[in-house]
């Protein structure tokens, strides 16, 4: 919130009860929020050992082919999640794409274009944001691809 408050991008937040880490679907279902407006951050690992950040629906599954062709990359597989926090300073859960450790390649799934909003983990347990997708992408230093399973 930091950064978005440092660039000026306008954002709502809402704080939940959350002791341990609970899934997109649970916290949508916990706060009322329609499920196709509710996002969530996966980090991944390129054939080239480079991380990747991937910003999908809830709802959704990432396609690593589509997504390995986005990010330029042969393949794509999931960060472990011992490695979660030491890659990107987030806990599960709590990661989103603004503020990791290092700035990521991130992409945004390319349906966001078309909603005025989106929520997003706000970068910890019990927090998620409400943003317009195109202030994510400016904030994350994001790009739109399709990279989920249709």
């Amino acid at each position: 919130m930091r950064i978005l408050d440092r660039q000026k991008i306008p954002y709502e937040y809402e704080e939940y009860e959350c002791g341990d880490f609970i899934d997109g679907i649970q916290v949508a279902d916990q706060l009322g929020y329609d499920h196709a407006l509710v996002y969530k951050t996966l980090v991944t690992t390129g054939k080239s050992g480079q991380h990747y950040v991937f910003v999908i629906p809830i709802e959704d599954e990432i396609d690593f082919k589509k997504a390995a062709k986005a990010v330029g990359e042969k393949s794509l597989e999931m960060l472990h999640l011992k490695d979660l926090t030491k890659v990107t300073g987030y806990v599960r859960g709590g990661c989103t794409a603004i503020g990791m450790k290092k700035q990521y390649p991130t992409v945004i799934q390319v349906d966001a274009c078309g909603l005025d909003y989106i929520h997003v983990s706000g970068g910890r347990l019990g927090i998620q944001l409400k943003l317009s997708p195109q202030h994510l992408r400016e904030a994350a230093g994001a790009s739109f691809a399709d990279v989920i399973f249709k």
